[in-house]
């Protein structure tokens, strides 16, 4: 059964990290592990928002609702996994190329799975015969609920920790000894519940086509590049240049450029 520990020892006045068994239930011959059941919530916010979306326009049904979770839902899991082996695990990978199944203890890319999800929504659009930016535009608004459930995820596991602080905002980690910045809460608060509040409210009026995509790689994009400031480099990386120009950052700057780049044809298309 799932566990939480809080232990005593931190200095005053710190906010001190619940050490939480990242296996939720163990049933002996299965066990279930806090990191899945964020990725269901993940999927289950995006089907109960892509049904209440699709009311309000005859472009979608149910089938095409259950069957664009399910192409999405490959295309995270498979191109997350998949892109982190490859943007940040890559001797691992070619020298144990089976690690790639050893998803329990985390070890996903956002990017990677966003790529996945690209993929998958290009073959989508062939099987029903629809644009690529209208389903796009029509997604956005679904991951960024999805993303911050599995931020929570990575809080949970104890994995990706910011920098070590000594200032308030700091939370004390009893196995090390120290406070660090909770990256993962940040992301899931600026990445997942004001990214999601932006998108859904922007997207509740008609948008010209791209521009809810547009919106989504822009703010994505700042929001990612703003935490890894204060988050830990992956430590068979480290910083790429400058002493901290991070993997993230990196990854995440093509995103903002883009997203301008489709804000302004959205708004030539208007014009």
């Amino acid at each position: 059964m799932s566990g939480v520990r809080i232990t005593s020892s931190a200095p005053p006045y710190k906010m001190i990290y619940p050490n939480i068994n990242p296996i939720a239930l163990d049933l002996g011959f299965v066990q279930i592990y806090w990191y899945g059941l964020m990725y269901l919530m993940a999927f289950l916010a995006a089907y109960l928002l892509a049904n209440y979306r699709a009311k309000k326009s005859d472009d979608w049904n149910t089938q095409q609702i259950e069957d664009l979770i399910f192409y999405g839902a490959i295309g995270v899991v498979v191109g997350g996994r998949l892109g982190y082996m490859l943007f940040y695990s890559l001797p691992n990978f070619l020298s144990d190329p089976l690690s790639i199944f050893s998803i329990q203890g985390g070890g996903m890319s956002f990017h990677g799975g966003f790529l996945g999800v690209l993929l998958a929504m290009y073959l989508f659009n062939r099987k029903y015969d629809k644009t690529f930016f209208t389903t796009m535009d029509f997604v956005a608004p679904l991951v960024p609920l999805g993303l911050g459930f599995g931020r929570l995820g990575n809080f949970i596991n104890g994995e990706l920790w910011g920098k070590i602080t000594s200032s308030p905002w700091g939370m004390y980690i009893q196995d090390q000894g120290v406070s660090r910045y909770p990256s993962q809460l940040y992301e899931a608060f600026l990445e997942g519940l004001v990214l999601f509040i932006i998108l859904w409210l922007f997207s509740n009026k008609p948008r010209p086509l791209m521009s809810i995509s547009a919106l989504f790689l822009i703010f994505y994009g700042l929001f990612r590049f703003i935490i890894e400031f204060v988050r830990v480099p992956d430590v068979q990386l480290g910083y790429l240049a400058f002493d901290w120009l991070t993997m993230g950052q990196l990854l995440s700057l093509p995103m903002v450029v883009l997203g301008i780049y489709l804000l302004f044809k959205a708004k030539e298309q208007k014009t």
